[in-house]
């Protein structure tokens, strides 16, 4: 009895659908690319400049444009973890023009716009 219990207890342990993520009210990422909103609800001169300026130097270092259509985001790594992340409603243009960089190798980076291109070069950058 003490071995069926035991048996019983592995096979629940080693169920490959209990593991299984419902990913229904998430936008899926895998691949290497940017993430931006599709449409910004806020928009400023400023902060344009710098958006443009940090997509143009993702487009050049081969990382494609994805726009996503919602707020929870799930990001797959290529070693089977996933990052999941709910982005907040935009309370001003800075907000609304969050740009997310991804690698599957490596956890997702929120771009600072303030910062410039150097933390995106130090992310491509590291192993």
């Amino acid at each position: 009895m003490r071995y069926f219990i035991l048996t019983l207890a592995v096979l629940a342990a080693c169920n490959p659908t209990r593991e299984k993520t419902d990913t229904t009210n998430y936008d899926v990422i895998s691949e290497k690319c940017f993430v931006m909103r599709e449409h910004p609800t806020v928009t400023d001169s400023l902060v344009n400049a710098s958006r443009e300026l940090l997509v143009q130097y993702l487009k050049e270092q081969q990382f494609p444009v994805r726009y996503i259509k919602k707020d929870s985001l799930m990001f797959r790594r290529t070693n089977g973890l996933q990052v999941d992340l709910v982005l907040p409603t935009p309370q001003d243009a800075w907000e609304s023009n969050t740009i997310i960089v991804f690698d599957p190798a490596k956890n997702p980076l929120f771009v600072n716009l303030h910062k410039g291109t150097a933390q995106v070069e130090q992310y491509i950058k590291e192993k």
